[in-house]
């Protein structure tokens, strides 16, 4: 078997299951420098944009291709070649169609989705300037395209949303949800979706507080809700998404309405997929390789799942006791180590709280 993956940020998170799999790896990348390129079999360093790989993968006869791409941008790109290269060569991309990536790239198109399958989504406007404010403060000011809180404003003043239109000509607004952040992965792929275990992400906070800089914990417990509310929303997006791969999605729970909201849905990887594998046994990423290979469906993956509590805290620079190797799989691990220098986070996991407390306390 033999698979092309494309991007090389994220591949030293599956190069130990590839291995396993005894998958022969190709990959492709645009930036020579790039992390990781020592993992795989071949590496071709190739231009920006889809008609390098495709090409590489015809090169190869690969069997399929894996985008492991974790930004926005060449999503649409990404799209647009899965759907020529299984019409014209029946090699399976693991990607969303271009559907799906339409829909949920723009976060207007995400909001009349979710309007249309009938899924709660916070009170909304489209502004093209101050004026046409009707929601009541504090707001929310968001752009259609955008990621990881870039170009997010909580404005409560009409001063405020004067001061975000010095930048911007039009801006999404929506109301201020005040409640817990909540995220979920959805796997689907040939028509079968899984929603794994929510997650929490902490409580909204009016000075926009960044999610990198929050203390995460799995499975989600806030009181009021019933997780399987959230996995059955979920589900019910990704469904109607009617695409493949990783559907990773953000709700919102207001306890005081006892109402969740959905706030946005990628199809990518996603930030909190180290929780979610350390809570439920579940890795999205090595789930997109099964899907490649085969041996991706709704019972291997039940047959996974376990349960376990965990937690994600934003560390700096890591300088406690090593992992084990692979370094990247919690098979082999009570926690990981993850993020760039400066910025890295640990995701443990243990089969109680108290055993929790006392392997963060060991590691940090």
């Amino acid at each position: 078997m033999k698979i092309l993956f494309i991007g090389s940020r994220l591949y030293d998170d599956i190069d130990w299951y590839v291995r396993e799999k005894g998958i022969e790896s190709v990959l492709t990348e645009s930036n020579e420098e790039a992390i990781n390129l020592d993992l795989p079999d071949q590496v071709f360093i190739v231009p920006r944009g889809m008609d390098g790989p495709k090409q590489v993968a015809l090169m190869q006869n690969v069997d399929a291709i894996v985008p492991l791409i974790g930004i926005d941008p060449p999503l649409i790109d990404v799209a647009y070649m899965k759907e020529e290269v299984e019409r014209e060569y029946g090699i399976p991309v693991i990607a969303a169609n271009v559907r799906a990536v339409e829909l949920t790239s723009n976060k207007i198109n995400t909001k009349e989705f979710y309007r249309e399958i009938g899924i709660a989504t916070p009170e909304y406007q489209i502004l093209t300037g101050p004026d046409e404010l009707t929601i009541d403060f504090p707001v929310v000011l968001k752009q259609g395209e955008g990621q990881g809180g870039k170009d997010i404003k909580v404005a409560r003043s009409v001063e405020d949303v004067e001061e975000y239109f010095e930048d911007f000509d039009q801006a999404l607004c929506e109301e201020f949800i005040e409640g817990s952040e909540i995220s979920i992965e959805v796997l689907g792929f040939s028509g079968e979706y899984v929603a794994l275990p929510p997650i929490y992400k902490g409580e909204t906070t009016i000075e926009g507080t960044h999610p990198l800089n929050k203390v995460k914990t799995g499975p989600c417990m806030v009181d009021g809700l019933d997780n399987n509310l959230v996995q059955h929303a979920a589900y019910t997006v990704a469904r109607n998404l009617a695409s493949d791969g990783i559907f990773e999605m953000d709700f919102m729970y207001s306890a005081e309405r006892d109402q969740l909201y959905a706030i946005e849905v990628n199809t990518r990887p996603n930030g909190t997929r180290y929780l979610t594998t350390a809570t439920c046994g579940v890795n999205s990423l090595c789930e997109l390789v099964n899907m490649a290979i085969g041996e991706f469906s709704l019972a291997n993956v039940s047959d996974k799942l376990e349960y376990h509590y965990s937690t994600e805290i934003p560390i700096g620079n890591y300088e406690g006791p090593l992992p084990n190797e692979p370094v990247k799989s919690f098979e082999f691990n009570d926690f990981v180590v993850h993020g760039p220098k400066g910025y890295q986070r640990v995701t443990a996991r243990a089969d109680s709280k108290d055993e929790l407390k006392k392997l963060v306390e060991k590691i940090t």
